[in-house]
């Protein structure tokens, strides 16, 4: 295991002196480790654990020492801030980086919009942060927050936020429905992805992974519809071959699945699909700029399989996907991840890597995916990170700098 850091490293060095004392057996004599070691405490053992590790005497108890060190590893691999070589996941951080990155940084900080001077990054930020701050202020003053107030409770600040009323369907609304409704009547699910792929053709992404394929493009095409709706629809192959008169047998569809259908091709079709509904979208009508909203959903899963957790809030093993919905309910993104995979890291992947034509502006998320970290990295990309903090009237209104508690009188 490797550390970039010279000056401070906690961790590697708890590793190394577990290393020293790893051919000494723990005896009763030997619980704990020689008085005259310099046993790095800090960044290793959590505060709420020192009573357990550290006794009366000041003496260090080895096993629970080494404990630490587990959890306190496992912490700083998540991090990067220890990677292993030879590793992919785990590996050196400096690689996550381009490798011209040095020669071409002003690309890089042109590409994402930001200063290279750190003092101005700074300034901007502050000044942002006043101009909101000095906006709130203004607004509690004269009464329109749209139900946002701040009152004491328990003796402390607390924000209050009262929910939004009902509001009332347009009667222009309700009369288009009527018309639809009225028109076309209920339509059937194949039919809507049949004539989507009439529209836009996204059956074309779904190459064969084999040599070479013969089958007419038009029958192809019947055969792969029908496979995605047995798989969109969780009816299964076996259901849609037996049912209605397409003429196709299951083996058939079950070979076209096996050839056609994958990850790669399934993402290249939703993106095809996705961008045509954009381009077919008037901003008159539909406005501009995407709001985005994201979140995960717990699916059951074989408990071989490598990625299955036990989820302790669902109560059952399973694994998460986590799924991009843009305001006008299309999903831009989707992705596969495990039960205590961070939603933050998977909410900023969903809005770098879609690879549609949305321009994400804002980004919508439960409690579980913001923090500190998520906003951070969504200011310095460019987007509004808006999530519904379950915990927001405990939150805290931070100032630029000290002294300046006069300037928002309505904050305090």
């Amino acid at each position: 295991m490797k550390c970039n850091n010279t000056a401070y490293r906690p961790v590697m060095d708890a590793i190394d002196l577990l290393k020293r004392y790893l051919d000494q057996p723990i005896a009763k004599e030997g619980a704990f480790f020689d008085e005259a070691e310099r046993i790095p405490l800090a960044g290793v053992v959590r505060e709420e654990w020192r009573k357990a590790v550290v006794d009366e005497r000041g003496r260090v108890e080895r096993i629970p020492y080494e404990l630490c060190v587990l959890v306190a590893l496992r912490d700083a691999l998540r991090r990067r801030e220890i990677w292993v070589p030879g590793a992919n996941r785990w590996q050196n951080p400096e690689d996550d980086l381009p490798p011209d990155f040095e020669d071409n940084r002003d690309v890089h900080y042109d590409a994402i919009r930001q200063p290279q001077d750190p003092e101005k990054f700074i300034e901007a930020l502050e000044k942002r942060l006043r101009e909101a701050l000095t906006r709130f202020d203004t607004a509690l003053e004269l009464g329109t927050t749209g139900g946002v107030d701040i009152v004491k409770r328990h003796g402390e600040p607390w924000i209050k936020v009262s929910p939004l009323g009902k509001q009332e369907e347009p009667e222009n609304l309700v009369a288009l429905k009527a018309e639809i409704e009225r028109r076309w009547g209920t339509i059937d699910l194949i039919d809507i992805l049949k004539e989507a792929e009439f529209a836009t053709g996204f059956t074309g992404e779904f190459t064969s992974v084999a040599t070479r394929e013969a089958v007419p493009k038009a029958v192809l095409r019947r055969r792969l519809l029908l496979v995605l709706f047995a798989l969109g629809t969780n009816m299964g192959i076996k259901r849609v071959a037996v049912t209605g008169k397409h003429g196709e047998s299951e083996a058939v569809l079950r070979r076209v699945r096996h050839l056609f259908v994958n990850r790669t091709n399934m993402r290249a079709a939703l993106v095809r699909l996705v961008n045509a509904t954009f381009a077919s979208r008037d901003q008159a009508w539909w406005g501009e700029g995407t709001a985005c909203a994201s979140d995960s959903k717990k699916f059951g899963s074989w408990s071989s399989n490598f990625m299955t957790e036990w989820h302790q809030r669902y109560r059952g093993p399973g694994v998460m996907i986590y799924w991009h919905v843009e305001k006008k309910s299309l999903c831009v993104y989707s992705q596969l991840k495990s039960c205590s995979a961070s939603e933050v890291a998977a909410m900023i992947e969903g809005v770098l890597r879609h690879c549609t034509d949305v321009e994400i502006d804002r980004q919508y998320t439960d409690t579980h995916g913001a923090s500190i970290v998520g906003f951070a990295f969504a200011h310095m990309l460019g987007f509004n990170l808006l999530p519904r903090l379950k915990n927001v009237g405990s939150a805290r209104l931070y100032r630029p700098a000290a002294g300046e508690d006069e300037k928002w009188p309505n904050l305090a």
